[in-house]
């Protein structure tokens, strides 16, 4: 592929627009890749005509991570007060879904990605504060940065879904070095917290033909199984992760040598 058919299919520029929710449906595992970006009125997820759906979760459950500023999530009559990098996953079977701004003039910025689910999980708050926190990496490999963990079968459970957020230390550019696969599974990162003139290179492509795209604040990029998923920055960056496939092990993945890749 050239560097536009690249970005054409697996890039997902522009994904916050405020005022409005987008929606992306892959088929990738049918993922649903979106934001929710309210502004002066409320917004609510309603059913998308692809989905064949009566509403949006009748099939499917949801993970969402606030990057913007100070929010609220209502779900079927429940409020949930979202601070910046709060995070949220409802179930398959939640029917009303509706998202806010505390201030129009900070807005929240919902990221939300959805996977089919074929149970029903409860509706669970996530905060950093109560995140299974790893520091990982090292600073002469200019890799220290902690993951924190929201869904996963030692957090928050969830039928397929597996998320969270990765913040890098002042000083690193390098994420998930040395790269890896994982067949069962695919990944989509969402890059925030960048500066807008700063960039990640994004490595993917199979380890012995890699690829790379350049993505900018608030992008995300779409990971099949078969690829590997690295990046380094021009700064410091944070990102979300989040997988759905056949196994939700968080350590299951196929390591790549670095001298190896091509």
């Amino acid at each position: 592929m050239t560097t536009e058919e690249m970005r054409a299919h697996f890039l997902l520029p522009d994904l916050f627009l405020p005022g409005a929710i987008q929606l992306t449906l892959t088929d990738v595992d049918r993922a649903i890749v979106g934001s929710a970006m309210p502004a002066s009125a409320p917004l609510t997820l309603g059913p998308a005509p692809e989905l064949r759906a009566e509403y949006f979760l009748e099939r499917r459950e949801l993970g969402i991570l606030n990057i913007g500023g100070a929010g609220r999530v209502t779900v079927d009559e429940s409020v949930y007060a979202m601070a910046p990098l709060d995070g949220l996953y409802l179930g398959r079977g939640t029917r009303d879904i509706r998202f806010e701004s505390v201030s129009a003039a900070e807005p929240a910025a919902f990221y939300l990605l959805s996977y089919p689910a074929h149970a029903a999980y409860p509706t669970a708050h996530a905060r950093k504060a109560d995140a299974e926190a790893v520091p990982l990496g090292e600073t002469a490999l200019c890799n220290r940065r902690t993951i924190y963990k929201y869904i996963h079968p030692r957090g928050i459970r969830s039928c397929q879904l597996v998320m969270g957020f990765t913040v890098l230390e002042e000083g690193s550019a390098w994420n998930t070095m040395p790269p890896h696969t994982h067949e069962r599974r695919s990944e989509i990162y969402l890059y925030f917290n960048m500066a807008e003139e700063a960039r990640v290179f994004h490595f993917m492509g199979s380890p012995r033909e890699t690829r790379h795209l350049l993505l900018g604040n608030r992008e995300a990029v779409i990971s099949p199984a078969w690829s590997i998923h690295a990046g380094a920055g021009t700064a410091r960056y944070s990102f979300c992760w989040g997988m759905g496939g056949e196994n939700q092990t968080f350590e299951d993945m196929d390591a790549a040598s670095v001298a190896e890749l091509r």
